[in-house]
């Protein structure tokens, strides 16, 4: 497993602040084919890409995945008590992210992949940053903004499915409630949406553990759903100033996934026709790279390879 590395990153609007992420290059002897930067989301951290770094590695590619900000082994740009949702809007993250590869060195374009929260954060990022992306592969959120985050938040089913996106609304209240029980609230989250039984040993459920019941590290977690509805209005302000992304895209679900049934529509109403296709992983939910790693890799690298063509 790539060990965490860490480097201070500078987003040109906010202080800078420490940033973990892993990085694992081809092994000697390979053709390089370029970087691809994988983006984690709840309740995981950059260890969810153990699996799938080295077999991406070993297709060519350099492979960045950072802990996003506030998780993991990453700071925040100002001390957790202070910090607030605005600090988690998307776009904001997403800028943390160029910072990175700044910091890194990493001029030419990249492959951007993305995975729920991380989905959330690479969809701006390929929208703000465009010269900087080769393509994005996202999906396993509802995207907020669009139709099925509207169902989400306010279909009573599927509120109860996605109850925490109100309970993390008021972090200081959510975190007061599960800080020492972290252990439960995270094999809630690992075990009822996945469709792979043997995904996560004891080990990586610890692994997730740990990361979050870090001093603030839960409420940076909330923060992170709480700025949900400020990154709605960010998403359709821009969508309408500036239209749909141009980037090729590639909308990736688990088969079995309860976000599989409405990919398409979503990827759709952000992208530009014959700018994106849709796929699924099988044998896995949710949690697609940690449920079929070969299967993820295969898409991605794929996708990554037929991208130009779009």
């Amino acid at each position: 497993m790539a060990q965490i590395r860490h480097t201070t990153v500078s987003p040109a609007s906010d202080t800078p602040f420490s940033m973990a992420y892993r990085d694992v290059a081809p092994p000697n002897g390979t053709v390089m084919k370029g970087t691809i930067l994988l983006i984690h989301g709840f309740p995981q951290t950059s260890y969810q890409y153990r699996h799938v770094l080295p077999r991406l590695a070993r297709r060519g590619y350099r492979c960045i995945a950072p802990d996003y900000r506030g998780a993991g082994g990453s700071g925040t740009p100002n001390p957790s008590s202070t910090i607030s949702h605005n600090d988690f809007r998307k776009s904001v993250m997403a800028a943390d992210l160029i910072a990175l590869l700044d910091a890194l060195d990493i001029k030419e374009k990249v492959n951007v992949v993305g995975h729920d929260i991380g989905a959330m954060v690479a969809y701006p990022l390929a929208r703000d940053f465009p010269a900087r992306v080769r393509s994005l592969v996202f999906g396993e959120c509802p995207l907020p903004g669009t139709s099925t985050y509207r169902r989400d938040t306010t279909e009573p089913e599927r509120i109860r499915q996605q109850f925490q996106f109100y309970f993390h609304s008021v972090p200081e209240m959510a975190a007061a409630l599960v800080e020492g029980k972290e252990r439960v609230y995270v094999e809630h989250f690992l075990k009822k949406i996945n469709y792979a039984e043997d995904a996560f040993s004891l080990v990586d459920i610890n692994e997730y553990v740990s990361a979050y019941s870090k001093p603030g590290a839960f409420k940076n977690a909330a923060e992170v759903y709480a700025a949900f509805p400020e990154d709605a209005k960010e998403n359709r302000a821009r969508l309408e100033r500036d239209g749909k992304l141009k980037v090729p895209t590639l909308v990736l679900s688990g088969e079995h996934s309860r976000h599989a049934a409405e990919a398409e529509e979503m990827v759709s109403e952000v992208v530009e026709d014959g700018k994106w296709e849709a796929r699924t992983v099988s044998a896995a939910a949710h949690y697609v790279a940690e449920e079929n790693p070969e299967g993820f890799v295969k898409e991605v690298v794929s996708f990554i390879e037929r991208s130009d063509k779009l």
